[in-house]
């Protein structure tokens, strides 16, 4: 496959001393055509501002300070606005965390979907509506004619974001980026929201950009995973090496404590402490306050990258000088 997608050193900052705090800091990763790339981390890792530094949708006074957005070779971050706009919902598109607040409560949701549709492309109102109630359908929009006309409170919470995947594939995006799509829905209608990504994206060869905390989706959704914490990409390779063979504390920890992995009746371990403020990020490894493999060159030294695997990439100071990992040194 060919990369679509390609990030180099991307790195986001709010302000600041020393030249601002860093929430997105050098990440890189690729995503090739008709693939689905998990981004995964705890709450505060900075996975959603690296999905709006890809759309150029920091708020301000955020600033994307380095790095390239490659999208088919053509660099996303020095496009003029106008270009950037054009490409923002025609070729990517995105869902955010929150279906309830991410639609406008006094406009009808068909309406919303209409305005998408017409904002990029030169067509009647009546065309418009006949795709968005085409996509309605798509989407597995029960009574798609009538919900059309609905407003957004008279939706359910599972039905709102279905028109939320609508409106962005209203387009026909070349990439999607998925930003916790399941957040606040229950467990079955988010395996039903899970089952019509994973279908809509075979159907269309979309790229998806998936970003979760939930490593039971990252399981059934994902081709390839990128784990991330305080900012930087630690560990990246494929979903079955993932599971397999993970190599950083990390993202051993964060499987360790998915509770699909856990007998009935056990304690779920536990990963100690939390993900640190932007501004006190340690110096070295960020993880090494919380690593039980930490030994002093973490706490002076950035870990390079250590290929494990022909795709597998690991950020950690252990690996590289082959201490074992989990176990304090």
């Amino acid at each position: 496959m060919s990369a679509l997608l390609e990030v180099e050193g991307l790195t986001t900052r709010f302000p600041g001393p020393n030249g601002g705090v860093p929430i997105v800091d050098g990440s890189s990763f690729t995503i090739d055509r008709g693939e689905v790339l998990a981004l995964v981390g705890e709450s505060g890792c900075g996975k959603s501002m690296t999905a709006l530094s890809l759309m150029r949708l920091v708020p301000k006074p955020g600033r994307i300070s380095d790095g390239r957005v490659l999208l088919e070779g053509r660099n996303l971050l020095e496009l003029p606005v106008s270009e950037m706009r054009d490409v923002r919902g025609s070729r990517i598109s995105m869902i955010f965390q929150e279906p309830m607040t991410s639609l406008n409560p006094v406009l009808r949701v068909g309406e919303q979907v209409i305005e998408a549709i017409r904002l990029h492309e030169k067509i009647s109102r009546g065309e418009a509506r006949a795709r968005a109630l085409n996509l309605f359908v798509e989407v597995g929009v029960p009574d798609p004619e009538a919900r059309l006309d609905a407003y957004p409170h008279q939706l359910s919470g599972g039905l709102k974001q279905r028109v939320m995947i609508a409106m962005a594939l209203s387009t026909r995006p070349e990439l999607l980026i998925a930003d916790e799509p399941t957040t606040a829905l229950d467990v079955t209608i988010q395996g039903q929201i899970l089952r019509l990504l994973r279908d809509l994206q075979e159907q269309r060869e979309m790229s998806i950009l998936l970003i979760t905390h939930d490593l039971g989706i990252v399981n059934e959704l994902s081709d390839r995973v990128a784990v991330m914490y305080a900012g930087r990409i630690v560990e990246s390779g494929n979903r079955t090496e993932i599971f397999r063979s993970a190599r950083h504390p990390y993202t051993l920890g964060l499987l360790r404590s998915n509770p699909a992995l856990v007998a009935a009746g056990e304690r779920l371990p536990e990963i100690p402490g939390v993900v640190p403020s932007p501004a006190d990020w340690p110096a070295g490894c960020r993880f090494r306050p919380r690593c039980r493999s930490a030994f002093d060159r973490c706490g002076r030294e950035v870990p390079g990258a250590t290929r494990v695997g022909e795709a597998h990439v690991v950020h950690c100071h252990a690996l590289e000088e082959d201490r074992p990992v989990g176990e304090r040194a």
